[in-house]
């Protein structure tokens, strides 16, 4: 491999380990604030299913990245970089705002704007993005919907159970649920960077005619997120566990089970959904469970309006970083 290459590499993983640090939210904010753990003692519970969910999930979404969004013979040295960049620059202007936005759609709006300045509109592969985009309204409803339902059949089970027995029960509970969410994290968001990677490698030549993931890129990207999750985006965890919806152990449980579910289906599937969509959406299903005033949407209208500006914003800073510095790969 070049230097060119393992730089770039290099650069993927700081995207994945970004990524970690940007959605550690995802993975600790319900069980942080119904204080079942304490953030540092949640990080580490996160990192660790985020870095063993390579042992439980195929890689259907590395290959969709790989090659379900731009067409792979369009993919260099110069693209990637553009995308890369996007992403980061993204993902590190709304973690400063304290804004938890997808990682994911950043580095799809990186692909397709460095795509469409290299080749123009038909380098890109449609059905691939669409069926991503439409993830980005179905994942929240259904993360709501599930987050709901649980809410409900946990309450109905345990209407006549004291409040203290019930709390002691899900403060264990929560444990599980918590775990499950950051394997299907680490699932779904990983294998992102994956496919990126295994993309750059492929237009170098370095996998031979068919493109494949190798496992010590596997191996690299988990252990990326999961450094990152370590880390912690501290500005968000206080935007997910405080100012959405209070949550009891009880509605934590019901919140990460439900998206926990979610996540498993659209890793299945190959579609790389948001897992900050996803949480929030059950976050709010389970917070109006109580009533429609539990749940604060001013700030929930907020995060939406980042969502929206995911994709376009990554992209346009992908296309200048391809125009101002994408001739230096070449």
């Amino acid at each position: 491999m070049t230097f060119a290459v393992i730089f770039l590499i290099f650069l993927a993983l700081l995207f994945d380990f970004l990524n970690g640090f940007h959605d550690s939210a995802n993975s600790i904010a319900t069980i942080v604030s119904t204080r079942v753990l304490s953030p540092r003692v949640a990080i580490i519970w996160a990192a660790f299913f985020n870095f063993v969910a390579f042992l439980f999930f195929g890689l259907h979404v590395a290959n969709t990245i790989g090659k379900g969004i731009v067409d792979i013979a369009i993919v260099d040295k110069a693209t990637i970089f553009g995308t890369l960049v996007g992403a980061c620059g993204w993902n590190i202007i709304t973690w400063y705002f304290g804004l938890p936005t997808s990682s994911s759609h950043a580095l799809i709006g990186g692909m397709i704007g460095s795509a469409l300045v290299k080749a123009g509109p038909g380098s890109l592969v449609w059905g691939g993005i669409l069926k991503t985009v439409s993830f980005i309204f179905i994942s929240p409803v259904l993360g709501l919907i599930l987050g709901l339902a649980f809410g409900i059949m946990v309450y109905r089970l345990f209407r006549r159970s004291a409040p203290m027995q019930v709390d002691h029960l899900f403060r264990k509970g929560q444990l599980i649920s918590a775990a499950l969410y950051s394997l299907g994290h680490g699932g779904n968001d990983a294998q992102k960077t994956m496919g990126i990677i295994a993309s750059l490698l492929f237009s170098a030549g370095v996998l031979g005619a068919t493109f494949h993931v190798p496992f010590w890129v596997v191996i690299t990207c988990h252990a990326a997120i999961a450094l990152g999750t370590m880390f912690g985006g501290w500005r968000i965890v206080k935007a997910m566990g405080q100012k959405v919806a209070k949550l009891k152990p009880v509605d934590g449980f019901c919140a990460e089970s439900g998206a926990a579910i979610m996540l498993f289906i659209s890793s299945s599937l190959g579609v790389p959904v948001s897992t900050t969509h996803t949480i929030t959406g059950a976050i709010m299903g389970v917070g109006s469970l109580k009533r429609m005033s539990a749940v604060k949407w001013g700030v929930a209208g907020r995060i939406v309006w980042a969502w929206i500006l995911t994709i376009p914003c990554s992209a346009a800073i992908s296309a200048l970083s391809y125009l101002t510095l994408g001739r230096f790969w070449h």
